[in-house]
């Protein structure tokens, strides 16, 4: 697999902004390094590594989109100009996304233990659960083989955490996220030195690719394409995603491990769902 040497340049990107229409400028399965570290890797499709990967991966996406998997809703407005009577037009996106694994405690929210995703409570939604976690085994075992120096860095990082808070053998948490284009942000709470790995469905449909503004790097994230990312190392978001066709959708499944569970194994202090 060929090298990317990413250069940092310099740029005003901030917080909460969001992404225009960038053009992909990564395309080809690399290795990504930083100053001279790998620190990442992307392949375009994982078909032509794993093909049962790509078969859990679509089932993963076919059970998200159904009824059988809860979902916290909303929706996007994007303005389409206006009427002929002056007025504001948009179109209305669907977004949800699903949690899996654990949330750590949130203080300011009043709950101050940790716990694992109700989603898991819901027998509809086991099927979705078991492809997810093959889908994160198999993902992992990709960076093992391509990136091991990256894979025994976030294996170290993993190690920290109490093992009743893993999803899995590879991170805590994972979020599966549906017509979402996130805003420009940080994975401050990710513990550093582990990598994210993010896995893209998608049908009818442009945009909704990763860009890095650190490097001016914006990965082509088509169907079936694996980005592995240390999502605390710099700031990122994601383009607007836009129909080609009606019923066009882009879902990005993302595997993470958070820093907040490490105190369990410091201090002993986890509390019990």
């Amino acid at each position: 697999m060929k090298h990317l040497h990413l250069k940092r340049v310099d740029h005003s990107y901030k917080v909460g902004a969001h992404c225009g229409n960038l053009q992909p400028n990564v395309y080809d399965d690399c290795i990504l390094f930083d100053d001279g570290m790998p620190i990442g890797m992307f392949i375009s499709d994982v078909n032509m590594y794993n093909p049962t990967l790509t078969k859990l991966l679509s089932y993963a996406d076919a059970e998200f989109r159904s009824p059988r998997v809860p979902k916290s809703l909303m929706e996007r407005k994007q303005p389409m100009g206006k009427t002929d009577d002056g007025k504001n037009k948009y179109l209305v996106v669907k977004q949800y996304s699903t949690i899996l694994g654990s949330i750590p405690k949130k203080p300011h929210m009043k709950r101050n233990y940790h716990s694992r995703s109700s989603v898991h409570l819901h027998p509809s939604a086991n099927l979705f659960i078991r492809a997810m976690l093959g889908v994160s085994e198999l993902a992992y075992e990709l960076v093992k083989e391509y990136a091991p120096t990256v894979y025994e860095q976030h294996m170290r990082a993993i190690a920290k955490v109490d093992k009743r808070w893993t999803f899995g053998k590879h991170c805590t948490s994972s979020i599966s996220n549906y017509n979402i284009a996130a805003a420009y942000h940080q994975d401050n709470a990710n513990i550093r030195g582990s990598v994210n790995c993010i896995l893209t469905k998608r049908a009818n449909s442009n945009g909704g690719n990763l860009h890095v503004p650190d490097y001016d790097a914006v990965f082509d994230q088509k169907d079936n394409s694996l980005l592995v990312y240390p999502a605390w190392r710099n700031l990122h978001g994601v383009t607007p995603i836009n129909e080609t066709k009606k019923g066009g959708y882009r879902n990005s499944f993302v595997f993470y491990t958070l820093k907040g569970f490490m105190e369990d194994v410091q201090h002993g202090s986890a509390e019990k769902d």
